[in-house]
């Protein structure tokens, strides 16, 4: 994903509005000291709670909050499902997202939302070509839009796929295949009119009836979308068949649980666009939901179609002349090329070889605002970067939750957020210091945070302004976790060697080098594993890891979409909280 903005606080906060009423037990240690786990118990928040034992009454709270009417108390719960999810330090922010990218001056029209999509099919080139060269990233995981969850597939999505609602250049939602809707006096059932005389890429007939097999095949257990949770809020959805109907060729209805007042992002998200049933159904493989479209030539609706892909190597889209908005697309042709080496990309960029670069070399940045160049530029975007720590990871094996809790914390203490802000991110981050970022509303008319002091979870900035305290605090993290240290590092008796994965980008690497460098100032060894970015992602999402490099850029701007994706059953649920 990407680097973003972030803020600090000040001192570590004592969050009560939930009591946590873990009960652990002491159990058998396995780093050689005799530590009953009592000093652990009492060096973490009251709102902690056993994030795989306990982690129901997590799944509880966000269903709650989910079907709360009242918008007040539903931003309470949201702080309080928050307060929850930081207090196991699982999830260890590092700074709020912005994004980087080089856009060549004779290209215009490119715009993207607050979100990190992309969207190029209103792009115009004034240098005489018809062809828009572009790299976002190397080998996409998935095309299949039920099944993506990163953001470069939701880019490449959103220019090959529509959906009801889409986003104009101003970040707000507005209808694309949908001309409105009508919305019940209770809130709960929406009746969507379509546009008249839609059409998929092979020329045949697109309706309403294609968003109902959608939708229910994208919310189905058996399609395992890691999205499939975003229609929980949807009647049906917990009897495995989510409530929407396709009434006639342009109506569709579909029937909440309790009001949304993001809907219409929702209808502009991926997740809910539609795919042509007969394609889907004619050329899937085995069990493999998303085969139907790991080849070039498959159907789709949206501004362009994939008509060439070289594995690892390229991609092709041309213009689609039955998308809907297909009078307004200039470009005629679009090339990817896949790669995630940031050296190799800017080095075509400067070869005039690409028109367009979503990323750029770490070592290069100081030199393009030094220079000012016009063709480097920096957006906000929601989100956050962050570390996370697999709960079921055999380091915390004999130890009990609270002191898995214990070793987390010391972790995250040490890292110096403000070295990677200002020496690796270097266009503005702030170091952050809770999962929800900064700016993002709160869902009551309202901000969630305005207060980046008061409102986090700890100082981000400890490290720079108390070395010696705050190193002195993480070993006591760590003996209250049954660690030994000798003359202010880790004992040979009681060593700890952990494994950092992350997809190979210099900014990545660098972050995971800054880690281990602050790490390994008590002693603890830790090693980078550098993967390939389909990999990766599954690898994270089995839980196949210790530790591992994140981010998560908003999917729309409401808390509730930064929180549910940690309950039990979500896809993007890698800390395998409740497993």
């Amino acid at each position: 994903m990407k680097k973003l903005i972030a803020l600090a606080l000040a001192t570590v906060m004592s969050l009560s509005l939930v009591a946590c009423g873990n009960e652990t037990k002491p159990a058998a240690d396995n780093s050689g000291a005799e530590v009953d786990g009592t000093a652990a118990e009492q060096l973490v928040s009251e709102n902690f709670i056993d994030p795989i034992s306990e982690w129901g009454q997590y799944n509880d709270l966000i269903t709650q909050i989910k079907m709360e009417t009242d918008y007040a108390k539903r931003t309470e719960l949201m702080h309080q499902a928050e307060d929850i999810l930081m207090s196991n330090y699982c999830v260890i922010p590092l700074y709020y997202y912005n994004d980087v990218y080089m856009q060549k001056d004779y290209v215009d029209g490119i715009f993207s939302n607050a979100f990190a999509t992309k969207f190029f099919m209103y792009a115009t080139l004034a240098n005489g070509s018809d062809t828009l060269r572009i790299n976002l990233a190397s080998e996409p995981d998935y095309l299949d839009p039920a099944l993506n969850s990163s953001v470069d597939g939701a880019c490449l999505a959103a220019n090959s796929f529509a959906g009801l609602y889409t986003y104009n250049k101003d970040g707000k939602t507005q209808p694309a295949l949908a001309e409105g809707y009508t919305v019940s006096d209770d809130g709960l059932t929406y009746t969507v009119t379509l546009k008249s005389g839609l059409k998929w890429s092979d020329g045949s007939d697109l309706t309403a009836k294609d968003f109902e097999y959608s939708w229910k095949r994208a919310s189905s257990p058996e399609t395992a979308a890691d999205y499939g949770y975003m229609f929980s809020g949807f009647a049906g959805y917990e009897e495995g068949s989510v409530s929407v109907e396709a009434t006639d060729d342009t109506t569709l209805v579909f029937t909440l649980l309790a009001p949304c007042a993001y809907i219409e992002d929702l209808m502009a998200f991926p997740t809910f666009f539609p795919v042509n049933q007969a394609y889907v159904e004619a050329n899937s493989t085995g069990d493999e939901p998303g085969s139907w479209c790991t080849d070039a030539g498959f159907v789709s609706n949206g501004a362009y179609v994939c008509t060439e892909w070289n594995h690892d190597v390229s991609m092709t889209y041309e213009k689609n002349p039955y998308y809907y908005d297909a009078d307004k697309v200039s470009v005629e042709k679009i090339e990817f090329m896949l790669s995630a080496d940031d050296t190799a990309i800017f080095a075509a960029y400067n070869a005039g070889d690409l028109d367009f670069a979503d990323s750029v070399p770490t070592d290069e940045i100081a030199s393009l605002l030094e220079e000012g160049n016009k063709e480097f530029h920096i957006v906000d975007e929601l989100g956050t970067y962050y570390v996370a720590f697999n709960a079921k990871s055999s380091l915390f094996e004999g130890k009990t939750p609270a002191q898995a809790a214990c070793i987390r914390k010391a972790f995250s203490i040490l890292i110096d957020r403000d070295y990677i802000c200002e020496n690796i991110g270097q266009t503005g981050q702030v170091a952050a210091n809770a999962f929800i970022p900064l700016g993002m509303a709160d869902g009551n008319g309202g901000v969630f945070k305005t207060d980046a002091v008061k409102e986090g979870y700890f100082n981000p900035y400890a490290i720079n302004e108390d070395y010696e305290g705050t190193v002195a605090e993480a070993i006591e993290l760590l003996e209250a976790a049954g660690y030994v240290f000798e003359n202010g590092k880790l004992s040979s008796e009681t060593p700890i060697a952990v494994e950092y994965i992350t997809n190979s980008s210099s900014g990545h690497i660098a972050v995971a080098e800054a880690i281990q460098s602050d790490l390994s100032e008590i002693g603890v060894e830790l090693t980078i594993q550098e993967q390939d970015w389909n990999v990766f992602l599954e690898e994270r999402k089995a839980g196949n890891f210790d530790f591992a490099r994140e981010g998560w850029i908003a999917d729309f701007n409401d808390p509730i979409n930064m929180l549910e994706m940690w309950i039990t059953d979500s896809g993007n649920n890698d800390c395998q909280f409740g497993r």
